[in-house]
């Protein structure tokens, strides 16, 4: 099972959380981890076809 910590920056002290909201204000609570790629990596689709083809 993954669970995705969460947090909640609308507090002086960001206050950590697995639910969608804050459990303490009630806003919205974003992912605490940073994204594991760059959506703008020049060079991602050669690195997925090298991975496709070691997998074959």
């Amino acid at each position: 099972m993954h669970a995705d910590i969460r947090l909640c920056r609308a507090h002086e002290r960001p206050v950590y959380t697995l639910s969608e909201t804050c459990p303490e204000c009630g806003e919205r609570t974003e992912n605490s981890a940073p994204a594991p790629f760059d959506p703008d990596d020049p060079y991602g689709e050669y690195r997925r076809k090298l991975k496709r083809r070691a997998r074959e």
